[in-house]
């Protein structure tokens, strides 16, 4: 166990010495996954089920690869083949899961909260690889891995999240994330897109103005309008969203110089962005959050199943 940690579920709850510490270790797998063979004995007997019950494409390739290469047995479960499309319900199909003596689940559904349920009915250690709208800790994650390679530090660090903000599970997560870790954070969104009560969020600032708030920031996370979510009609078009919320060439000229460029993925151009700015050589950091995915993956995996009892690469 991580310390008095057995789960990674709310992110919440892990202080900042605690994350720095996942970061830390991310960083030292960094190294490995440099290596000519990226592989290491350290999780060698451990059985983790990745169980995805709604589509995804990153997270789950990540979560594959950083099992992989820490050597431990895998079990991909879930979508059209689980028995809860036969009507089984989740306790049941974790019950017969823990049968297999496994280790860890790695619980991706589409219903808040699935992954709490699961860590009640098994001994096992559970991730929380996204769950509703609720929350997204290990994309929290990665993402403090890439803003503090690229920034070095968190304290004083201004934050704008922008964007679906409402239907965001990643928003639940990276907002307490950085605000453990020191930094100042603003939501910015068009009041459609905002919850009802966006002060329980924990931001220090709400904004309804990207241009008023882009000139202060020194990070811009721009979120996914998530249309698959989306109730009714939040905005009149999507054109018409790039136009006041998009990050786009045009806007570059109010960020500051050294201003960086994040994104959970995958990237509606046209959206959330022109064909421009997420590719820009020095502002754009989204590629490093899909790379810091695996590392950071491959740390909380190693923290939480006892990995530093083997060491920690050989």
């Amino acid at each position: 166990m991580f310390n008095n940690h057995k789960h990674l579920i709310d992110i919440s709850e892990y202080s900042d010495s605690e994350l720095m510490t996942i970061l830390t270790t991310a960083k030292a797998f960094s190294q490995v996954n440099e290596r000519a063979i990226k592989k290491v004995p350290t999780l060698k007997g451990k059985t983790i089920v990745n169980m995805f019950n709604e589509p995804s494409t990153r997270t789950r390739s990540s979560f594959e690869l950083a099992e992989k290469r820490l050597s431990a047995d895998t079990l991909n479960f879930g979508g059209s083949s689980t028995s809860t499309v036969k009507g089984e319900s989740l306790i049941d199909t974790v019950m017969t899961l823990d049968a297999y003596k496994i280790d860890c689940i790695v619980v991706r559904d589409r219903h808040a909260g699935a992954p709490y349920i699961v860590s009640q009915a098994s001994p096992a250690v559970v991730i929380d690889a996204g769950d509703g709208k609720h929350g997204h800790p290990t994309q929290a994650l990665l993402d403090l891995y890439s803003i503090w390679e690229r920034k070095g530090s968190f304290d004083g660090l201004k934050v704008g999240v922008v964007g679906d903000i409402g239907h965001s599970r990643v928003c639940g997560s990276l907002i307490p994330a950085l605000k453990i870790m020191g930094a100042e954070v603003t939501v910015v969104a068009p009041g459609t897109l905002m919850p009802p009560a966006p002060e329980v969020l924990g931001a220090d600032h709400i904004a309804y103005n990207l241009d008023d708030v882009l000139p202060d920031l020194d990070v811009v996370y721009m979120l996914r309008i998530q249309r698959e979510r989306l109730e009714g009609a939040p905005f009149p078009s999507l054109r018409e969203y790039h136009q006041l919320f998009g990050l786009t060439k045009a806007r570059e000229r109010l960020m500051k110089p050294d201003a960086i460029i994040c994104h959970p993925g995958p990237i509606n151009r046209g959206v959330e962005f022109d064909s421009y700015m997420p590719d820009h050589p020095e502002r754009s950091v989204i590629i490093d959050q899909v790379y810091a995915g695996i590392c950071v993956r491959m740390a909380a995996l190693y923290l939480l199943l006892g990995g530093a009892d083997n060491g920690l690469a050989s």
